[in-house]
C-alpha cells in the first residue's frame, strides 16, 4: 500500500521549525481546548497537539497561527535563516501568469511554452492507485459515532459540538463540478449533523440544484491530510474552479483523489479522518447554532440542512486537526493572510492592473473593510476601483473600502488614516452604498443586505477638486480628554487620543448610552461643539470596556456599523465638515433595531479557574492570563443573545 504522508508529517514540520508545542496532560474538547488556545494565539504562541483528549485522537490546533506556520502550511520552507514569506507563493503565481498570458510571436515561442503547460497540467488532481491511507479503518452501520472523535464546544453558549475545520464536498448534479469548501458544522447527535452553508456559497447553490432533482445530494467532510486542503477549502475561487487544482499548485503536485466507501463522491487519499454521508433536499431543515462565531460575536441560530452520516473512515494513526474562532487575532487571522497574498496577482492581472497592494485588517474580520493602494493615473480612479472591489467575488461583501496611492503602505494603519483624513474631501471622496454583505453581519438592519462606505484616500488633481479646501485647524488634546468633555457631555466615560497626539484628526470616545438614538444625537452635538472644530472623523463606542487599544476599537468599530445608517456627514458653524461614526450596540429599545443583537464571545469564569489552575500541567510555558476577562464587561447578560435587544 501507498503510505502518503498526512497531518501527522506536518506535525513533524513544524516540530523541526520549533512551532509546536505538545500538551500531555488529559485536556476536554469541551471549551478547556479554546481557553488554553485563546491565550497561546494572542500571545503569538506556537501550534498545539493535545496529546490526551479522551478519545482515540490527538488533536492539533493553532497550525496556522502565524506567518511562519502559514507559508510551511503552503510548502513554503523558508531560507537558511529560518524565514518563511506568503509573499512567495505570489511571486511564484505572478511568474506562471506571466508565462501563461504574455503573447506569444513566433512557432520557438510557443514551443518553449510547452513545459509551461506540462507544469500546469501537473496540478490537476489525479485518481490514487491502490487502498487509500485515509481508509485503513472503516465504521459503518452501529459502528458510527461522531462523539468518538475529539469535536470541540468552543464557547459556553454554543449550540453544541461543532466540526470547526472540515473541508466539505459537493458537486453540482448536472455538471459534476466539484466545490471544497469550510463550513462550519453542528453535530446533532451519533450520526447526524447540521451544515451551515450560507447564502453566498457553493455548496448552497449546489444543494439548490439537487433539490430540483429530488435525490439525496453526496457530501463528504475531509479533516487532515495535507494542510494545504483546510486553506485551499476557505479560498475565494471563482465557481466552478476546482480547488483541488490551487491545491495542487500549492503543493507542487496533484491531489491523489479516491471514491468514498458508501458515497460517490471523491475525496483525497491522504485525509486523516472522511465522514461520508448525504444530505437529503426533501427533509425539512434543522436549527444550527448559536456559534462563536469569527466576528468575535455569537452567530445566532437558524435553519440549515441535515446531513446524515453513512461511514466514517481514518489512518491508523489519524490526528484530528482544529480551529477556534472569536474575537480576534485568531488563528484565522493568518489563513486570511495567505488569501490576502495570493489573490492580489489574478486580482492585478485580470481586473484591475492599477492596484499595487491590498490589505484585509485582522480586527476588521477581513470582509468588513478592505485598504488598497492604487497607481493613479486618471480623475476618479480611487472609487472605481472601490465599485470594481464590490463586484470582485467575495470582496462584494466588504463593507468599507479605503483606496490610497501607491506611495503608502496599506499594512501602515497609521499612514493609511493619515492619507485618508489628508486627502478625503467629505463633500466629494466618500460615497455611501448599499449591498450584499456577509451573512455572519450582525449590524446591518436586513440580514445579508446593508450600507457600505468607500472612500478615496488618494491626492486629488485640480479636475477632481470640485471645491476650495475646508481648512481644519489643528485640534488640541487637551480639550478633547473625557475629563475636558464631561461638564458639557455628562455621559462621555473615556476618549482615546492617541489619533490626534499623532497629528491624525480622528477622536475616539466611548459614552454611557440612555436615550433614544443617543450615539447618533451625541455625535452631532459633539461635532458642533468648538473643541471638535479640527476634529474630521468622530468614532463613538459604548460601555465600559477599556479603549485604550486601537485594535480593539477597530473591530468593535467595524462590527457594530450599518455605514449608511450609523454614518453622518455633520456641518459645523463655521462651515467645516466632520464624519460622525455611531458604533454603539444598538437595540430595539433605543434604536429601533428589529434584529437580536449577538454577545461577545467570552469564556465562562468556571472554566477559566479551571484552566488557571491546570495551566502548569500543561507545559506551556509562563502563566498567560485569559482574555475573555477583558471583554466580559461587553457581555449583556450570558446567553448568545445580548440581554435587552
Amino acid at each position: 500500500m501507498s503510505r502518503l504522508p498526512g497531518l501527522r508529517a506536518f506535525v513533524e514540520k513544524l516540530e523541526k521549525y520549533g512551532e509546536l508545542k505538545r500538551v500531555r496532560t488529559p485536556v476536554s474538547p469541551v471549551l478547556e481546548i479554546t481557553e488554553i488556545t485563546d491565550r497561546i494565539v494572542k500571545a503569538e504562541g506556537p501550534a498545539l497537539l493535545f496529546e490526551e483528549t479522551g478519545t482515540p485522537f490527538p488533536v492539533l490546533i493553532n497550525a496556522y497561527g502565524s506567518e511562519r506556520r502559514m507559508a510551511l502550511a503552503l510548502g513554503v520552507e523558508g531560507d537558511s535563516k529560518g524565514s518563511n514569506h506568503l509573499d512567495a507563493i505570489s511571486t511564484r503565481m505572478q511568474a506562471l501568469f506571466s508565462k501563461l498570458l504574455s503573447p506569444k510571436a513566433s512557432l520557438l515561442e510557443k514551443l518553449q511554452m510547452l513545459p509551461t503547460l506540462a507544469q500546469v497540467a501537473g496540478f490537476l488532481p489525479r485518481r490514487h492507485r491502490g487502498k487509500a491511507p485515509c481508509q485503513e479503518v472503516v465504521h459503518t452501520g452501529e459502528a458510527i459515532n461522531l462523539f468518538h472523535l475529539p469535536i470541540l464546544q468552543c464557547w459556553p453558549a454554543d449550540g453544541g459540538h461543532y466540526i470547526t475545520l472540515p473541508v466539505v464536498h459537493t458537486y453540482h448534479p448536472h455538471t459534476r463540478q466539484r466545490n471544497v469548501g469550510m463550513y462550519r458544522v453542528q453535530v446533532l447527535d451519533e450520526k447526524t449533523t447540521a451544515i451551515h452553508w450560507q447564502l453566498h456559497k457553493v455548496s448552497r447553490r449546489h444543494y439548490d440544484a439537487w433539490k430540483e432533482t429530488g435525490q439525496k445530494m453526496p457530501v463528504a467532510i475531509v479533516l487532515g491530510g495535507d494542510p494545504v486542503y483546510a486553506y485551499a477549502a476557505t479560498a475565494p475561487l471563482p465557481e466552478g474552479v476546482d480547488e483541488y487544482i490551487l491545491a495542487g499548485f500549492l503543493r507542487g503536485r496533484p491531489v491523489p483523489l479516491v471514491s468514498c466507501v458508501t458515497q460517490p463522491i471523491e475525496v483525497p487519499a491522504d485525509a486523516d479522518i472522511v465522514i461520508e454521508g448525504y444530505v437529503d433536499p426533501q427533509e425539512p431543515l434543522v436549527l444550527e447554532g448559536p456559534f462563536g462565531d469569527h466576528t468575535g460575536y455569537y452567530s445566532l441560530p437558524d435553519y440549515y440542512p441535515a446531513f446524515h452520516v453513512t461511514a466514517i473512515t481514518h489512518r491508523k494513526d489519524a490526528i484530528y486537526p482544529a480551529t477556534i474562532v472569536g474575537i480576534p487575532p485568531q488563528e484565522d487571522a493568518w489563513i486570511g493572510k495567505a488569501t490576502e497574498r495570493i489573490f492580489l496577482t489574478p486580482i492585478r492581472l485580470t481586473m484591475m492592473p492599477e492596484i499595487q497592494d491590498m490589505d484585509l485588517p485582522v480586527h476588521g474580520v477581513f470582509h468588513n473593510m478592505a485598504l488598497v493602494s492604487i497607481e493613479k493615473s486618471y480623475p476618479g480612479q480611487g472609487l472605481k476601483v472601490a465599485h470594481a472591489l464590490w463586484g470582485a467575488g467575495q470582496l462584494m461583501l466588504t463593507k468599507i473600502v479605503v483606496v490610497v496611492d501607491k506611495s503608502v503602505s496599506v499594512h501602515d494603519y497609521w499612514a493609511v488614516a493619515r492619507a485618508a483624513c489628508e486627502h478625503a474631501d467629505l463633500r466629494t471622496d466618500i460615497v455611501f452604498s448599499q449591498g450584499p454583505l456577509d451573512v455572519l453581519d450582525h449590524a446591518c438592519s436586513q440580514m445579508a443586505f446593508g450600507g457600505k462606505l468607500a472612500i478615496d484616500a488618494t491626492p486629488k488633481g485640480p479636475e477632481e477638486r470640485l471645491f476650495p479646501p475646508l481648512a481644519y485647524p489643528t485640534p488640541d488634546p487637551s480639550r478633547l480628554s473625557a475629563e475636558a468633555l464631561r461638564p458639557d457631555f455628562s455621559e462621555i466615560l473615556q476618549a482615546n487620543l492617541q489619533l490626534i497626539e499623532k497629528g491624525i484628526p480622528i477622536w475616539v470616545g466611548s459614552f454611557r448610552k440612555s436615550q433614544k438614538h443617543h450615539g447618533r444625537k451625541l455625535g452631532e452635538k459633539l461635532a458642533q461643539h468648538p473643541a471638535f472644530r479640527g476634529i474630521k472623523v468622530l468614532l463613538l463606542l459604548d460601555g465600559e470596556m477599556p479603549i485604550d487599544y486601537l485594535g480593539d476599537v477597530f473591530w468593535r468599530f467595524t462590527n457594530n456599523v450599518d455605514m449608511r445608517r450609523d454614518t453622518r456627514v455633520v456641518e459645523d458653524e463655521a462651515g467645516l465638515l466632520h464624519l460622525v461614526i455611531d458604533a454603539s450596540v444598538k437595540s430595539l429599545v433605543l434604536d429601533d433595531f428589529q434584529r437580536p443583537w449577538p454577545n461577545v464571545t467570552v469564556m465562562d469564569e468556571a472554566t477559566i479557574q479551571k484552566v488557571d489552575e491546570k495551566w502548569p500541567q500543561y507545559g506551556l510555558g509562563p502563566f498567560i492570563p485569559s482574555p475573555s476577562r477583558r471583554y466580559r464587561l461587553l457581555m449583556q447578560g450570558e446567553g448568545a443573545v445580548a440581554s435587552g435587544s
